[in-house]
């Protein structure tokens, strides 16, 4: 990739950071999308301040003939909308290519889910005699209680989580700070990890992170998810499961038992109700099979 490429890359991503307080995964994101692009330009001598539209047609179609989804493609392109607008604003470069593309079909793919006996299969498995297995359990009791995002729970400190208030606070994406409620089991659970399992894990030393992985740090998404796949297979779950499942199965289950979908829009941190109304559609689904299965003319 072009020199004058990575230090154009760098200057944009700090400029949004500080405009708009991104987290640091999406600003990876962001970051992979615009050296992705620089480096298919780079094939054919051409950097992203000379990018023309047909350049970015082309690697469009590339995009689709190589099988890239056109979710991701449509955040690469949005992603380059972005860049591109920034440099003719600041005048950093002198034309956007981006100006009379259309962004690519989507169709509505519903998030995965699980349902409430698996839920509770997994969050049954667990050993609780077993410290590290102890903080597992409290961990995927706080993440399906209060519908968090991994990236929220792993990291998690101790001043976060409020338990005789039942709260725990949080910071989702782009730093925004919301308090969620915890469950009657979630609360339980980590006071039992507190109490018996997390002063064998901190070694006896000061450590302000909740949930401890043995290297007294906090957890990496990425373990994390190797645990909870651990869990399913030992449990014999055999839908699809990842932390962010259990996030959806968080929402869905709410409004099957009747929560206002604004509700748990704030619960989700979601800014824009049309990011929640999709878990509305799993919901309408479910209510169509318990009419089929149970009425006598479904």
């Amino acid at each position: 990739m072009h020199e004058v490429d990575q230090k154009l890359i760098e200057v944009y991503l700090d400029r949004i950071w500080a405009e708009r307080g991104l987290s640091q995964n999406t600003l990876d994101s962001y970051r992979r999308d615009l050296e992705s692009f620089a480096k298919w330009l780079q094939k054919a001598s051409i950097n992203l301040s000379s990018a023309e539209p047909y350049n970015l047609q082309s690697y469009l179609a590339f995009r689709f003939s190589n099988n890239y989804s056109p979710r991701s493609t449509s955040r690469a392109l949005s992603c380059l909308r972005g860049f591109y607008r920034w440099g003719v604003r600041d005048r950093m470069l002198e034309a956007d290519p981006t100006v009379l593309l259309e962004n690519p079909k989507l169709g509505k793919s519903l998030p995965k889910t699980l349902t409430e006996k698996d839920v509770e299969k997994l969050l049954n498995e667990p050993n609780v005699d077993i410290p590290i297995e102890l903080r597992d359990k409290a961990m995927l009791e706080v993440l399906y209680g209060a519908g968090l995002r991994v990236s929220e729970l792993v990291g998690l400190d101790l001043n976060q989580i409020n338990l005789r208030q039942g709260v725990v606070r949080t910071f989702g994406k782009g730093s925004k700070e919301r308090l969620v409620p915890l469950g009657e089991e979630a609360i339980f659970w980590v006071e039992q990890y507190i109490r018996k399992a997390r002063p064998e894990l901190t070694g006896g030393l000061a450590n302000d992170a909740l949930f401890l992985s043995n290297r007294r740090t906090h957890m990496t998404r990425q373990t994390f998810w190797y645990r909870i796949k651990e869990y399913a297979k030992r449990s014999e779950i055999r839908a699809a499961i990842s932390p962010h499942v259990l996030r959806h199965a968080f929402a869905t289950h709410l409004l099957n038992h009747g929560a206002d979908l604004r509700v748990v829009q704030l619960l989700l941190g979601h800014s824009d109700l049309s990011t929640t109304q999709i878990y509305t559609h799993i919901a309408r689904q479910r209510l169509k099979d318990l009419h089929s299965q149970h009425h006598p003319r479904g």
